[in-house]
């Protein structure tokens, strides 16, 4: 044997000799580590409860802030209407008040101006039938007479929650729109017999909207209809339907 596999021999030994002292031997009694991703731990400390939670006198209205998230236009009237919410609110927990009143203006504009244009396939999907009868009504009164209505909003300045409950398992909400548009009849001459084009006009429009708690339709439907007692723009917007 040569020197140099002498030397390489003596190294080994060594770092045999070293690595046994750092690690240890295996001997077949040892416990098993748990792999983290496929295992559970042998103890797990029971999950601290919350307060609201340990405490059934604590009123779930309480830990909901359903006005969290409101836009600066997004209000809601009076206690007795956040109380309905936050009862909607617990009876679906997908229900969200700021996404609900986002889609409930882009309705409120939807409507509209599909009334104003006469489009009765657009309003089928959006009203509740008594509404789309008197939407429609008013419209075929319109093509009898040649008449063509034009509504533009410009803006919806206030958007308020004056009302919700629950009825029959279906989630009721009442919103007051105040918007400003202009509004426009005209003849089948096409001369204005309402309205003026260079006049933006205050409107305030009481709207209630329903949607039966365990549908998976997200849609809310149009249920109600009737002007604002201070609506300056009276009867031109969209009929007045309640029950």
């Amino acid at each position: 044997m040569s020197a140099e596999i002498l030397i390489y021999a003596i190294i080994a030994a060594g770092l045999v000799f070293w690595l046994r002292n750092v690690l240890g031997t295996r001997h077949g009694s040892e416990r098993e580590r748990p792999n983290p991703f496929t295992s559970q731990p042998d103890t797990i400390k029971p999950a601290r409860q919350p307060a609201a939670a340990a405490s059934p006198t604590v009123s779930a209205a309480q830990n909901t802030d359903i006005n969290a998230g409101l836009e600066r236009n997004m209000s809601i009237e009076n206690e007795l209407a956040e109380k309905g919410l936050v009862d909607i609110a617990r009876a679906d927990h997908s229900f969200d008040l700021p996404h609900f009143l986002r889609g409930a203006q882009d309705a409120f504009i939807m409507i509209i101006e599909s009334f104003a244009a006469g489009d009765k396939e657009a309003l089928k999907s959006l009203l509740a039938d008594p509404v789309y009868k008197a939407f429609e009504q008013v419209i075929d009164e319109r093509i009898q007479k040649g008449e063509k209505a034009n509504v533009e909003i410009h803006s919806i300045r206030k958007t308020e929650v004056v009302k919700a409950w629950i009825k029959d398992k279906t989630a009721l909400i009442t919103i007051r729109f105040t918007a400003d548009e202009t509004s426009l009849v005209r003849d089948k001459d096409d001369i204005v017999i309402y309205g003026n084009p260079e006049r933006i006009t205050e409107t305030i429009d009481i709207w209630t909207f329903g949607r039966p708690l365990k549908s998976r339709d997200p849609v809310w439907i149009l249920q109600e209809t009737r002007e604002g007692e201070k609506d300056t723009l009276s009867g031109s917007t969209v009929p007045d339907v309640t029950e």
